[in-house]
């Protein structure tokens, strides 16, 4: 799976359990806008955050985090560049899920949420949920390597599925698989800042690519 096919269509995690359509909240999260009237005078009004400003909002968390290659899978449509369409992440979905992928310390993470009935509110909660996590570091009650570990059996059922973990489609060649393999390694690897673990993963989505991808 390519960065664009992970980005549009929404990529949800495998084993991530989903939200029912009549479960979904109206988002919450709000900013702070500067209100003109008539006379000179002005006042802070609340607002909906909109798309941008949801995305905008996530990507500062996300390098507060130190968190490398984060993606944002959506059914927003892309753009000619690649980039998501703010008119279309305005629009009502069917399905408004939110998936993240990222890689923190060299292991292949996930957070998704789809508890909010717009894209934006999701890609918020998701935003808030980082700021949440790096606050378990700051006020040094635990780390956020055991914050993630409540995600283990979530995040081991993404990391398994080899097109999320290699970033190639399924319809790959043996050497795209290994390209891939071949860079993916140069950062996971235990030597260059990555884990064992990590490795592992690499190693373990290389062999089940090999297995159902043909020369």
């Amino acid at each position: 799976m390519n960065e664009e096919q992970t980005r549009y269509p929404l990529a949800w995690p495998t084993g991530w359990k989903r939200t029912a359509a009549h479960q979904r909240q109206s988002p919450r999260f709000q900013t702070k806008e500067t209100v003109y009237v008539n006379g000179g005078g002005s006042y802070k009004a609340s607002k909906a955050l909109s798309f941008s400003q949801a995305c905008d909002r996530l990507e500062a968390e996300v390098s507060r985090l130190g968190a490398q290659r984060p993606i944002i899978s959506s059914n927003v449509e892309l753009g000619m560049r690649g980039a998501p369409l703010a008119s279309s992440g305005e629009r009502k979905h069917d399905d408004p899920g939110v998936a993240l992928y990222f890689t923190l310390k060299g292991q292949a993470r996930c957070l998704a949420c789809d508890a909010y009935v717009t894209v934006a509110g999701n890609i918020a909660a998701i935003a808030a949920h980082i700021d949440a996590l790096r606050r378990i570091d700051r006020y040094g009650v635990g780390t956020l390597d055991q914050a993630f570990a409540g995600y283990a059996p979530r995040l081991q059922a993404a990391a398994t599925e080899w097109t999320i973990v290699l970033g190639v489609p399924r319809s790959a060649s043996r050497a795209a698989i290994e390209d891939a393999f071949t860079r993916l390694a140069k950062t996971a690897h235990p030597d260059t800042g990555g884990s064992h673990d990590a490795m592992a993963r690499l190693s373990e989505a290389k062999t089940a690519a090999f297995r159902e991808v043909s020369a």
